[in-house]
């Protein structure tokens, strides 16, 4: 009986060793991906943590996706929960996850509204713009499908980004964010995000020129996502950053298709030439936070969670088709 149970034993761990060889050896097998953080990507002197996900076997040439977290979050719960990990997979890009530092903000927020954050060749901003460099670099990514997005705080970013660093990203796409400069324009973030900044279209998009200046395009186009029960960010930031983006685009205010997608009001405005340069979705009902559709459906991505309602309509996915990524 005792050597029946030890050859049974040797048996066992001779199959998975055998199992486990072949595994290793066998050409082309996949290994599964993770989330990996990147140090020494520059000087970074914003003083930010750089994390990356790059699906096993991505080939050269594919899109760089930058997902930026919102307050209270970090790099992996905003990848896993805005459905961009998921979609990566899907659809073969990478992503970079900046992540802040307690050190440089309490609560965890990119610095949207700080100047020394907000220009560019400073800050946080230019600790961005440096890992895009490095991506782009580690993977042989496409420098011409490169795009930034954000949940609230990292909405905020995201417009930072797009008009300090116009010439790095195609498109962005803002998550219940604020425009460029609207906490200067309003004398307060608080005032910024509560209320909002008086400002004419012209005035909102001189602060985009000003970021840049000499810059003749092409400029980033801009999606934008807003619940419209909203209390954090309150929905007139959709409207400004509209304003400040057509504007920039050298587009009217006027809505060239007024829709619904899965039930929801979403507007597209054109520039002249008839590009679509900006587009809208108002949330109805849909409190702070990123919209989500969790579940298997080619069109559904997303986690449920704090900040991610489902919705049945995954903010990341909108995005990803608009940017031609799947």
């Amino acid at each position: 009986m005792t050597h029946t149970r030890a050859a049974r034993r040797y048996f066992v761990l001779a199959s998975l060793l055998v199992a486990l060889l072949a595994a290793f050896l066998t050409p082309g097998t996949a290994t599964a991906a993770s989330l990996q953080e990147v140090t020494g990507f520059g000087s970074n002197p914003g003083a930010l943590r750089m994390f990356r996900y790059v699906p096993g076997g991505l080939p050269a040439g594919r899109p760089v996706v930058v997902a930026l977290h919102g307050c209270t979050q970090d790099a992996a719960g905003y990848g896993t929960g805005s459905g961009w990990i998921q979609l990566a997979d899907r659809w073969g890009f990478s992503v970079v996850l900046p992540q802040q530092q307690s050190g440089n903000n309490a609560s965890n927020c990119f610095d949207w509204f700080q100047s020394g954050d907000i220009e560019r060749g400073q800050g946080e901003a230019a600790s961005i713009a440096q890992m895009v460099d490095r991506q782009l670099a580690d993977v042989s990514g496409d420098p011409g499908r490169v795009y930034v997005t954000g949940l609230s705080a990292g909405g905020g970013m995201t417009a930072v980004m797009m008009a300090t660093y116009p010439e790095k990203f195609a498109a962005g796409g803002v998550v219940a964010g604020l425009p460029y400069g609207c906490a200067q324009a309003a004398g307060s973030p608080y005032v910024c995000m509560y209320v909002g900044a008086t400002q004419t279209p012209k005035q909102w998009g001189d602060r985009v020129r000003a970021a840049r200046p000499g810059y003749g395009g092409p400029w980033p186009t801009l999606t934008v996502f807003q619940g419209t029960a909203d209390y954090t960010v309150k929905p007139v930031n959709m409207t400004d950053l509209m304003k400040q983006w057509t504007d920039v685009h050298g587009a009217d205010q006027v809505a060239d298709v007024s829709d619904t997608v899965a039930g929801y009001p979403h507007q597209v405005f054109r520039d002249p030439a008839g590009n679509a340069v900006v587009e809208t979705y108002s949330i109805t009902g849909m409190g702070h936070g990123q919209p989500v559709d969790p579940g298997t459906g080619s069109e559904q991505c997303g986690a449920v969670g704090s900040y991610f309602p489902d919705v049945n309509l995954c903010a990341a996915y909108r995005l990803g088709r608009a940017w031609g990524l799947g």
